[in-house]
């Protein structure tokens, strides 16, 4: 199995090295990620200059890598296009969740989500991150146990895992979408400057049986998702009108 590992946290991040480590248990791996930060870029691809790629500057024992002056989906398309045959694209695991309403700009995801377009399956992992790094030697055998099972079904399809920090058992979820009050957070940098944070705080509570409540209940949570975002209640009801 050919294995492409990326993410958007870029090619520094402990996340790519720990997922490429595991990945490297199912088969052939090769890294390609941003080489600076990603992270929230969406499904951002770049069509106004031309992409370049160089090799890594962090080693990745007995795996061939590189990093890319682009995007998590940029890296994708360079990824498979050095590599052909590619079997899946691993995404992460990224440096914070990935859950609900999140997916719509989470760069993670878009890789896997780019891998999909290709004809690839794709499974974006992230974790949450607290005052310290995520402890990846705890969560390895869960990230296996994981990929045990997204991999054996050779069937295309896309899939968003999230990982709590001290994780107690896997289970299949749902997305949790949620209102959020967004508001603008003012600040002042170092020189006296005014700056501005963007930031969300959720109005309900996550439902059971979704990611959200699964991390929250020290769950792994797998998400089987789709690109084809129509409504189809929606689209059936207009149909017979």
């Amino acid at each position: 199995m050919r294995i492409l590992v990326t993410n958007d946290d870029g090619i520094y991040s402990p996340g790519i090295a720990a997922l490429a480590k595991i990945a490297k248990k199912f088969g052939d791996v090769r890294v390609v990620a941003p080489d600076v930060e990603q992270s929230s870029m969406g499904h951002a691809v770049t069509h106004s200059r031309p992409l370049g790629y160089k090799k890594s500057p962090i080693e990745f024992p007995d795996i061939e890598a590189h990093r890319v002056n682009g995007t998590p989906a940029d890296c994708v398309a360079m990824g498979t296009h050095l590599w052909s045959g590619v079997d899946v694209v691993l995404s992460g695991i990224n440096m914070g969740p990935n859950l609900g309403n999140s997916m719509w700009h989470s760069g993670t995801l878009a890789a896997a989500k780019q891998a999909v377009l290709f004809g690839i399956k794709g499974i974006a992992l992230s974790t949450p991150v607290g005052n310290s790094e995520p402890d990846f030697d705890l969560l390895e055998p869960y990230v296996e146990r994981t990929l045990e099972r997204l991999l054996a079904d050779t069937e295309l399809a896309l899939y968003n895992v999230n990982f709590p920090p001290n994780p107690t058992d896997i289970v299949w979820t749902r997305q949790s979408v949620r209102l959020y009050d967004g508001k603008i957070v003012p600040g002042t940098d170092p020189m006296g400057r005014k700056h501005y944070w963007f930031t969300v705080t959720p109005l309900e509570a996550a439902d059971e049986g979704t990611d959200r409540w699964a991390v929250e209940n020290n769950l792994v949570s797998i998400t089987p998702l789709r690109l084809d975002l129509t409504d189809e209640a929606a689209l059936s009801d207009k149909l017979s009108t």
